[in-house]
């Protein structure tokens, strides 16, 4: 198979985002009462889109959930988004990519102007030939919504397309699109979550990912 166009989640593929989401959950929950202290049980907010978490979690509706978002981005903005960190070896997998010709996009369900500040920090930007996200009020969180978009604003053929995810919702997101996908072992999804959505590929690491391209 040939493909022209490789997307890529943010969250748990590109950076390992982990610690400063959970601490901006953390946050928000403070702001209902609930004093979560161990950081690992946040850990299934990390992939999803955040109010839908929030309404999981706190067993609530979705305006209340969105307003534990505004909580939870009052911590993320200053702070959260700079706890932070590039998987190793993901910069020399992005930069073979661009020199082999690819087009390479960045489709996060987190919002676009968060997502561009942290690609910018990790001064990685120039890799990308598309950077899309959400909205602020929650538009294109949903994954399979915002690879739409994408495929349509960017007139790319789905078929020479490839979406690259540690999440169940980036392997439902291509196939709802009819793209092809890579799941990754490395990220948040566990193996029986990314086995159960059914990618095209499997990869563990990195590394293995740069010996397929």
């Amino acid at each position: 198979m040939k493909y022209k166009n490789i997307f890529f989640d943010l969250d748990g593929t590109v950076t390992d985002s982990g610690p400063g989401i959970v601490k901006s959950v953390q946050y928000a929950l403070r702001c209902y009462g609930i004093d979560e202290p161990d950081l690992d049980k946040l850990n299934s907010f990390v992939g999803p889109p955040l109010y839908k978490s929030f309404m999981n979690y706190l067993d609530c509706s979705e305006e209340e959930a969105k307003e534990a978002v505004e909580c939870y981005r009052e911590y993320y903005a200053e702070n959260g988004l700079y706890e932070n960190k590039l998987y190793d070896g993901i910069e020399s997998l992005l930069y073979n990519l661009k020199e082999k010709g690819y087009k390479i996009i960045l489709a996060s369900s987190k919002p676009r102007i968060y997502v561009k500040r942290i690609l910018s920090y990790f001064r990685i930007m120039r890799y990308f030939d598309y950077v899309e996200g959400s909205e602020l009020d929650s538009q294109r969180t949903d994954k399979g919504e915002l690879l739409a978009y994408v495929l349509k604003k960017w007139d790319l053929r789905p078929e020479e397309s490839v979406m690259i995810g540690d999440r169940k919702y980036d392997i439902e997101g291509a196939k709802a699109n009819g793209m092809y996908s890579i799941a990754v072992g490395y990220g948040y999804g566990s193996v029986d979550e990314l086995s159960a959505a059914g990618p095209t590929l499997f990869f563990p690491t990195i590394e293995e990912l740069k010996k397929f391209f």
